[in-house]
């Protein structure tokens, strides 16, 4: 005779009832039903956004502790569980699918029985007994859903830019001006249009590689300014109903101290939590960064593409086999990712200012989607640019001879010539060049437009490929 399961659960109740919780979960009714509700795509709340979520949750029992309007017992209790979330524990908790009930209202409410639950364990009190501690009166004191997600949004915004893209893209900038320098003298044939250009340096294309990562780097700092102001304490709906009025200062500059940003409250809380604009100021950054990634990383492609039919300037460095089926093939696979991540991330963004421009009256509540994308924009972001530096970049060699002999047989040399013979005759010189096979400098000598010395000076093709310096002149560029 099959026995009964004995099943370890506990009883809770909310607004609309009870249910039963396994007893083990730190997770609590309201959880619960938003699982059920949301089994949409299998993925939780990042890891980054529950950080953000937890450091807020922190500033609060702190400063309402110091108010008095929690008692301190409870404040210490809610702060040390918030402590070790944050040290890694009961990460398994947070499990409310990222595509949920609007504003973020689920997952929020996963933060708060999480906190109130282990908050009531270290008071020596049993999970769900909410009288002693709960997630909505005492996690949850002066706070709303619509100010929090907000303020999580952009701490784990700007905590995902400072622990993963600004790291890799300093390493990336200096990994380019390593192969700069070490490049420098490498002449190659330039190309516009995908055809033959003037001869430039390898070097430089990697110096200029390195400029505009530096500069998207810059225009990321500019934009992310904008997560540094804070519209926590807005509660409900901005106005700061139910908070202490020391409250709102107070907790600011205390998230401030715990992630050493120099965060700022609101001037106006209606706004903070009305606009999304900062979100899709730094998406846009983001975004704009990608489409230089996916540049770069097909002309790296391009250079290394062969070994024997292609351009075969340089050398990637082979990481894994490249074909099921051709033996010895090797692919130029980290730029193949990067421009397929960069891709995801343009996605990511326009779903953002769709749901930056979806917000109704006093609230939007497209949050979620706004978090998870952004968030994850910015560490997937961070992690290919730290693949691509460390497994591709770094290992780049050059195929000094190729680039050489491609850039003393390009058309394009015959640029140079215009000032001495004119354009006229040095187009006539190129298509001779082209039809007969016979090289530039052969034909200008054949028909007497210059003499030997003359097209050794003008054809020297480190001369031709060096960058013309920036001169100053009465305090005006030149």
């Amino acid at each position: 005779m099959t026995q009964p399961m004995d099943l370890d659960v506990r009883t809770e109740r909310d607004s609309m009832g009870d249910r039963s919780i396994p007893s083990s979960a730190y997770y609590g009714i309201q959880t619960l039903r938003a699982t059920e509700n949301f089994p949409i795509s299998g993925i939780k709340p990042l890891p980054t956004y529950v950080d953000a979520g937890i450091i807020i949750k922190k500033a609060t029992a702190i400063v309402n502790g110091k108010l008095g309007c929690i008692p301190q017992d409870i404040s210490q209790a809610i702060v040390q569980a918030a402590d070790e979330v944050l040290s890694g524990k009961l990460r398994d908790q947070f499990v409310v699918d990222v595509y949920q009930a609007g504003a973020g209202t689920s997952h929020h409410m996963n933060i708060n029985e999480v906190l109130a639950n282990r908050a009531l364990e270290i008071l020596g009190e049993e999970k769900g007994n909410y009288k002693r501690v709960s997630p909505n009166d005492h996690v949850n004191y002066g706070q709303s859903t619509n100010d929090v997600i907000p303020t999580a949004i952009r701490i784990g915004g700007l905590l995902a830019l400072s622990r993963t893209l600004h790291p890799t893209l300093e390493n990336a900038i200096t990994a380019l001006e390593d192969k700069a320098q070490e490049f420098q003298n490498v002449v190659r044939s330039g190309r516009t249009h995908m055809q033959d250009a003037v001869p430039v340096r390898l070097g430089e294309n990697f110096r200029a590689w390195a400029h505009i990562l530096t500069e998207h780097q810059n225009r990321i700092y500019t934009a992310s300014s904008d997560l540094m102001i804070l519209g926590l304490g807005g509660s409900a709906a901005g106005t700061g109903l139910n908070t202490h009025p020391q409250y709102r200062a107070s907790v600011v500059q205390t998230i401030s101290e715990i992630v050493n940003f120099p965060l700022e409250p609101a001037p106006h809380l209606m706004a903070a939590m009305q606009s999304m604009a900062p979100f899709v100021n730094v998406s846009g950054a983001l975004r704009n960064l990608a489409q230089d990634l996916i540049k770069i990383s097909h002309d790296l492609r391009l250079m290394d593409s062969g070994p024997k039919t292609g351009l075969k300037e340089i050398q990637l460095p082979p990481v894994q086999p490249g074909s099921s089926i051709m033996p010895g093939k090797y692919n130029p696979v980290m730029a193949e990712m990067t421009s397929m991540v960069c891709f995801q991330v343009m996605g990511y963004d326009n779903a953002i200012a769709l749901a930056a421009q979806a917000g109704q009256l006093e609230l939007n509540v497209m949050m979620p989607l706004i978090a998870y994308n952004l968030i994850h924009s910015i560490e997937i972001l961070g992690n290919t640019i730290a693949a691509l530096t460390e497994r591709c970049i770094k290992g780049i060699t050059a195929n000094r001879e190729r680039c050489l002999a491609y850039a003393e047989g390009s058309l394009a040399l015959v640029t140079a010539l215009n000032p001495h013979i004119g354009y006229l005759n040095a187009a006539a010189v190129a298509k001779e060049s082209l039809e007969t096979g016979q090289s530039l400098r052969q034909i200008v000598l054949e028909r007497g437009l210059m003499t030997e010395e003359e097209l050794a000076q003008v054809l020297n093709l480190e001369q031709m490929s060096a960058i013309v310096p920036l001169t100053i002149q009465d305090g005006k560029s030149e």
